[in-house]
């Protein structure tokens, strides 16, 4: 008897033991703050050491390392081909959704995107239609591409950076005032670093700590 009783008892302690670390684990997750980090067309055709004819080396482990630094979850990969912007955001927004399943709030997941990366993750704004989610495009709005896409609609809270020597990212005012789903909260801030599009190449501070304040929620 007194056997039969220890055992039940180790049994016990292990299944209460399986069950806070599961139970641990969920809380873990609810309570971690996530990014999505899209990088730009370059790296899609080019390895991850080549040089940019005009930008040098686009430093992708160098940004995602400092995001990492910043204390977020990094859900990051190196795209293949050319892909379809559209296509991959509908990836994206599985993703998100596979979070927002697990009980991660909204609030607590950032897409961020630089150039092409920024079109992706402004296709994912608009499929995922969810105005608590963060997002950041950086150096990924021209005033034609209104015209040339016009199914874009931002919806989220939506921070935009661009290099004010830089022709392929301006101001995206014009497309938050076409946008008609939920905006929160809107922000742009203009960079001076004179590196023209080159600047989003670099896992600079002037892009990265305001991506990262906006992805805690830092609004202001």
């Amino acid at each position: 008897m007194r056997k039969c009783k220890s055992i039940d008892v180790k049994a016990s302690l292990t299944l209460a033991l399986l069950f806070c670390l599961i139970f641990s684990t969920t809380l873990t997750a609810q309570e971690e703050r996530y990014l999505f980090f899209l990088h730009n067309r370059f790296l899609e055709t080019h390895a991850l050491e080549d040089q940019h004819p005009d930008y040098g080396r686009a430093e992708y482990r160098e940004i995602i390392a400092a995001f990492e630094r910043e204390g977020f979850v990094v859900i990051s990969e190196k795209r293949k081909g050319d892909v379809n912007a559209r296509d991959y955001a509908q990836k994206v927004v599985k993703q998100i959704d596979s979070l927002l399943a697990q009980g991660v709030a909204p609030g607590a997941i950032t897409v961020v995107g630089t150039s092409k990366g920024g079109y992706i993750a402004q296709y994912v704004s608009t499929l995922a239609a969810n105005g608590d989610l963060n997002f950041v495009f950086v150096g990924s709005f021209r005033e034609t591409d209104l015209e040339t896409i016009p199914h874009i609609q931002f919806c989220g809270n939506i921070l935009t950076i661009y290099e004010k020597t830089d022709p392929y990212g301006v101001s995206a005012v014009r497309r938050k005032e076409t946008s008609s789903l939920p905006i929160p909260h809107f922000k742009e801030v203009e960079l001076q670093t004179g590196l023209g599009h080159g600047f989003l190449f670099r896992a600079m501070d002037e892009w990265i700590v305001p991506a990262a304040a906006w992805a805690r929620a830092k609004y202001d």
